[in-house]
């Protein structure tokens, strides 16, 4: 069996190395396979050329400096195409996998055939070693008109969900055959939400593998600017892909929550003009 793993780096070279360690201790069974495909997004810190000092079967491309994680991914997801792997090994630089991450996951994909149903995307939880929480993972809709969701976790069963972060995403070949890459309608974030909702409207099941498979901070903090902050840099980190990305959001709710389009737009404006009166709502 053949896996392609896809990373996309930038300036984050101690965390891509720890990542990449955790990749290489994995404990595999006979026939399985790993080829890994980085994107190296013009990092300053000399990323790509330790990468291929120390991990020479590290597939590396470089990018402009202006692809950002979900145009990193697309670059090595299409560079993997090429490969034809069974499956398609989304994993964020700043993860840190367990020694049975990749098992576990193959582990719940196979399960999901022998079940009868399609093709599963898995997806791994990973915990914040500084809270001791669930920082990444799977999420399920509380509804079919917005996008308010709790986090789906459990120790021995696989458990379905309907967002899932990209953090340890393992696509089966059926899936990508039938929908694709991750869309270019974003730029950072949402891609990998956007592609679980897609792919469960294609009749594909999205699933949370059981256990922990890995560690990872939950870096994101609040995705508002605070009242002592200028309006103009409100107003920038609204548009910001690394922000509210306000243009791409509200694509995001047009194509999955349309009904929720007219309060999507309202909170983004006034988590920007009036963010002391989110806070208290928040």
């Amino acid at each position: 069996m053949k896996i392609a793993v896809l990373l996309a780096t930038f300036n984050r070279k101690e965390k891509t190395i720890t990542c990449l360690e955790s990749l290489n201790r994995q404990a595999l069974a006979e026939g399985v396979h790993l080829e890994v495909f980085l994107t190296d997004d013009a990092s300053s810190d000399g990323t790509a050329e330790t990468v291929g000092k120390n991990f020479k079967n590290v597939n590396i491309f470089n990018g402009t400096g202006s692809l950002f994680w979900a145009g990193g991914m697309r670059n090595s997801w299409s560079q993997a195409l090429s490969y034809n792997p069974d499956s398609y090994l989304l994993l964020n630089d700043d993860t840190v996998l367990t020694k049975n991450a990749v098992s576990d996951l193959l582990k719940c994909s196979t399960q999901q055939a022998k079940n009868g149903t399609s093709p599963a995307i898995c997806i791994g939880s990973t915990v914040d070693m500084q809270s001791g929480e669930i920082s990444y993972g799977g999420k399920k809709l509380r509804s079919k008109i917005r996008i308010a969701s709790d986090t789906v976790f459990s120790e021995t069963e696989s458990l379905e969900c309907d967002l899932g972060n990209a953090n340890i995403m393992l696509v089966p070949k059926q899936v990508v055959e039938k929908i694709g890459i991750l869309s270019t309608a974003f730029t950072h974030c949402l891609a990998d939400y956007d592609y679980t909702l897609r792919a469960k409207k294609a009749g594909f099941q999205v699933i949370v593998s059981p256990g922990i498979l890995g560690h990872c901070i939950d870096d994101h903090g609040k995705n508002w600017k605070s009242s002592n902050v200028t309006l103009k840099e409100r107003i920038r980190y609204l548009k910001s892909p690394k922000g509210l990305a306000y243009k791409e959001y509200l694509h995001f709710i047009r194509e999955h929550f349309p009904l929720h389009l007219p309060s999507a737009f309202f909170k983004l404006w006034l988590k920007t003009l009036f963010p002391f009166v989110w806070d208290k709502l928040k």
